[in-house]
């Protein structure tokens, strides 16, 4: 057996017409009994693909359209968070400006009260030293004037005099 590669690559026109005339009826018998089918096959091949990347796009589209309406309510949320805080602030600033007012307004009532006792206070304090000074000018100018002066006269005569103490008509 004598193997030569001369032999294995040899062309002979005979085999390339047999050849191309046998590949050519294969290929009339595949259109005649298949070209359809695989015609078929190939375009809904290419209707699905097309259907895909019109999905592809419509989803896309919707995409972005449910972005935008994110970003729109996004903004929205934001600006109702600040109106909220700015409400929350406004109305904590009233409220504070309000407790203000009411505490100076409790201030001043209890500094107008406290005045108001203090004055009472006084002029209890002042009506009992009077009194008092009545009662011991009255012992004073009993035992002093006993037998001068009756008992009627020397009481006017002290409640008058302690009815203008103080005032400026008495001198001592």
């Amino acid at each position: 057996m004598d193997i030569n590669i001369s032999n294995y690559l040899r062309l002979d026109v005979v085999d390339m017409i047999m050849v191309l005339v046998s590949t050519l009826i294969l290929c009339l018998f595949a259109k005649h009994f298949f070209w359809d089918y695989v015609s078929d096959y190939f375009q809904k091949r290419h209707d699905a693909i097309a259907a895909d990347l019109k999905a592809g796009a419509d989803a896309k589209a919707e995409g972005e359209s449910y972005r935008q309406q994110y970003e729109q309510q996004l903004a929205g949320a934001k600006g109702e968070a600040r109106e909220i805080i700015e409400a929350a602030q406004k109305h904590a600033n009233e409220e504070r400006k309000e407790v203000l007012a009411k505490a100076r307004e409790e201030a001043d009532m209890l500094k107008a009260k406290t005045k108001q006792d203090m004055e009472r206070e006084k002029a209890q304090a002042q009506q009992a030293m009077k009194q008092t000074i009545v009662d011991v000018a009255f012992e004073a100018a009993k035992a002093i004037v006993k037998k001068e002066m009756d008992e009627s006269k020397q009481q006017a005569y002290v409640d008058d005099f302690i009815e203008h103490a103080g005032d400026d008509t008495w001198q001592a």
